[in-house]
């Protein structure tokens, strides 16, 4: 058997966001509104600090106005709440995000509770959880979105795929799990607690892996010719002096690429879909807002 087709999400972010370009500058034209997102970053975290530049520097070349708001590491609950209040107010910010993780001392729950859930452009409020749930119009969480996009264009009709997720964060795997059950899917949710994981997995025509453990899953639990998409993202460091760390997914990529149909590497794979996801629920956003259809993206 050949190996599998490997899925290029640095490509497929990229024609997401000339889709998005091209429709922030029809807004622009048409109705004399430009998109607004606002990212709140609290502390000093280098991961973040990366992750927010990205956006910022994304968001401005697709014709949004981007806006950083760095707040000390030792700031208080209150007033990051207060910060939000006001952003919730303004109406030129059209999209909001609180980057995460946050400091010990704030309590996230209550930040993603203050956000206006029109404004929620990293779909986690619980409104927006539950529409997504009913099926209602919502803001949908990047990722697991950027790996929907990625399933239809490699596979089309996902109609009656048996579909396994592994993992269940509030992040990925149980809005995942709403998106495929939208596409008419069979789905499965499954966890490192789950018995004969391996057996389930060897069931799914499509495997999401986002449990967070380096390698979990060997090629000998993947389906034949399945489709795997891989978000684990995990820093190995090296076993001999002088080496270098080096990143990995959830799927033992050399293994599983010899039994998979297709499959997203680590990194180049769900990674870049995630920026390319929150400047397209930024545009979503901002036409809503103004009573605006969103564009098909």
């Amino acid at each position: 058997m050949s190996e599998a087709e490997i899925i290029d999400g640095k490509a497929f972010a990229a024609r997401l966001r000339e889709r998005v370009t091209a429709a922030v500058a029809a807004l622009k034209a048409d109705h004399n509104l430009t998109p607004g997102l606002t990212v709140v970053l609290v502390g000093e975290d280098p991961a973040s600090q990366v992750y927010v530049r990205n956006k910022g520097k994304q968001t401005e070349e697709t014709g949004m106005v981007s806006d950083t708001i760095r707040l000390d590491a030792a700031t208080p609950t209150q007033d990051l709440l207060d910060l939000i209040d006001t952003l919730n107010d303004d109406d030129a910010v059209h999209g909001i995000l609180v980057q995460l993780p946050l400091p010990d001392q704030i309590d996230e729950a209550k930040v993603i509770a203050a956000i206006d859930p029109d404004k929620d452009v990293d779909g986690f409020h619980v409104v927006n959880v539950g529409r997504l749930w009913t099926g209602a119009v919502a803001p949908v969480p990047c990722t697991p979105y950027g790996c929907l996009k990625m399933l239809k264009e490699t596979l089309g009709d996902l109609k009656g795929k048996r579909a396994l997720v592994l993992g269940r964060s509030n992040i990925v795997g149980k809005p995942m799990a709403a998106l495929l059950l939208g596409e008419h899917c069979t789905v499965t949710i499954a966890h490192s607690r789950t018995e004969d994981l391996g057996e389930r997995c060897r069931e799914a025509d499509i495997l999401i892996a986002a449990v967070g453990v380096p390698q979990m899953v060997p090629g000998d639990w993947i389906k034949p010719g399945a489709t795997v998409i891989d978000v684990g993202i995990n820093r190995i460091e090296p076993t001999e002096p002088g080496g270098k760390a080096r990143l990995v997914g959830d799927v033992d990529f050399e293994s599983a690429v010899k039994v998979a149909g297709a499959i997203t590497p680590v990194p180049g794979g769900v990674g870049p879909m995630t920026i390319a996801t929150l400047l397209r629920n930024t545009l979503v956003a901002a036409r809503a807002q103004q009573g605006l259809e969103a564009p098909d993206l």
